[in-house]
């Protein structure tokens, strides 16, 4: 599904169709009553294809002669409304789940303490709740249906972009020998970091300078999967880290120098390639320019990074840690490490994880953090910069930020062409 078509949703989804469900009960909600069985709470080794099956085989086993309905969510929940009088049958079917799946956590507990697997509703008095719950299931099926196919086009780029030859030490030495021959300037990219608040149009702070590793490959060794070996393309990455910072002290283009990144490997901080391009840099400027470093590379070397912070700092550069996600930011501090900016790699799936049990803790840790301490990048839709609004996050970056500056690059343009007239 594409990101910015969220209302094709398909009828064909359960929580479609449990919602069109109770809104047809709305006059006939008398004497009814609904339960949520959250199979998805339980671990995820009880959560395996053939546990759920059976779930869902005894639970309707048991209800079948029974008048009600079943919906089985994407979630795995099950989720079942049915006349007050067969309450007994039902909490009987719920029991023989809570038997099947005993060794949970969520159910070894006391019975008091286990209501965390189940959530009943008295539809007549609780109509307009559960028709909330309803729709905001449906919210989550989809962000997790796009979260999904997200999973499917990156394995599958992935794929296409590994198939090749695999990386081997004779073909690095024969890339880092056409790197030494090859002008770089015509695979250098640029990509804004822009500040948006509430509604007002997007502001670019700086630009990230890089080199394509999809148009390298293309333009050197197209048969060759330059990313295969993760160790291979490290020392890649180094050799194209110092043929940038050669470009940039020999170019003499104003826009290269002031409100720019360049993503740099730790080593390459601490090399005499770093510390010729910081010759070339005017002291005034070193403050607006931020060096970015990945967060596997700080973390395979804290002893090596420490250094090259107190260096880069002592000069007047900015750090930015690169690479993080919602699940990995957690585990890093940014006070502890001393850097000055963090970048999070948006996904469809954030939205979903945000309403779930870590959504409260995580909304406190970006605050924690400073919401203009955080760049979202890998924006390529609307939504994207609508969830990390809701955060409080105001730096983005991605494809969605380009097309919003060229647009209001045109409009400003625009308007003063007719200013001129």
């Amino acid at each position: 599904m594409p990101p910015n078509e969220p209302s094709k949703m398909s009828s064909n989804f359960p929580e479609v169709q449990l919602v069109d469900y109770i809104r047809r009960l709305e006059n006939h909600r008398m004497g009814r009553h609904a339960v949520q069985i959250h199979l998805s709470r339980l671990k995820p080794h009880n959560r395996r294809e053939h546990h759920l099956r059976m779930a869902y085989n005894n639970f309707e086993s048991q209800v079948t002669d029974l008048e009600g309905q079943t919906f089985h969510l994407y979630n795995n929940d099950l989720f079942y409304v049915f006349k007050a009088p067969n309450r007994d049958q039902v909490q009987t079917a719920i029991f023989k789940l809570k038997f099947v799946f005993r060794d949970d956590p969520l159910l070894n507990v006391p019975e008091e303490d286990a209501e965390g697997f189940v959530t009943w509703y008295n539809v007549e008095r609780q109509y307009d709740q559960i028709l909330r719950t309803a729709q905001r299931l449906v919210q989550d099926a989809r962000a997790q249906d796009e979260a999904d196919r997200a999973k499917a086009v990156e394995k599958t780029t992935a794929a296409e972009e590994s198939a090749g030859t695999p990386m081997t030490s004779d073909l690095l030495g024969r890339v880092v020998e056409a790197l030494a021959r090859a002008d770089l300037s015509n695979l250098m990219r640029r990509q804004s970091v822009a500040a948006i608040i509430g509604n007002a149009p997007p502001q670019a702070v700086f630009a990230e300078l890089y080199v394509s590793i999809k148009d390298l490959r293309d333009t050197l060794l197209p048969d060759v999967d330059l990313t295969g070996n993760r160790w291979l393309f490290q020392h890649l990455t180094e050799t194209l880290d110092r043929r940038m910072l050669s470009l940039l002290t020999k170019n003499d283009d104003a826009s290269v120098f002031g409100d720019i990144s360049i993503n740099l490997n730790v080593s390459t901080l601490l090399s005499t390639d770093f510390l010729r391009f910081d010759d070339n840099v005017k002291a005034g400027m070193r403050g607006t320019i931020v060096v970015e470093l990945q967060a596997i590379d700080i973390f395979s070397d804290l002893g090596a990074f420490g250094f090259a912070r107190d260096f880069a700092h002592e000069r007047g550069y900015r750090i930015c840690v690169d690479g993080l996600t919602h699940l990995t930011i957690p585990f890093v501090s940014r006070e502890r490490l001393g850097v000055d900016l963090l970048k999070i790699n948006w996904h469809p799936s954030m939205p979903l994880f945000v309403r779930g049990p870590e959504g409260e803790e995580f909304r406190k840790l970006i605050k924690q953090i400073g919401e203009t301490r955080i760049i979202l990048c890998w924006c390529g839709d609307a939504g994207a910069i609508e969830f990390g609004q809701s955060l409080g996050i105001t730096l983005y970056q991605g494809r969605q930020i380009e097309q919003m500056l060229n647009e209001e690059t045109l409009a400003r343009r625009s308007g003063s062409t007719r200013a001129g007239r």
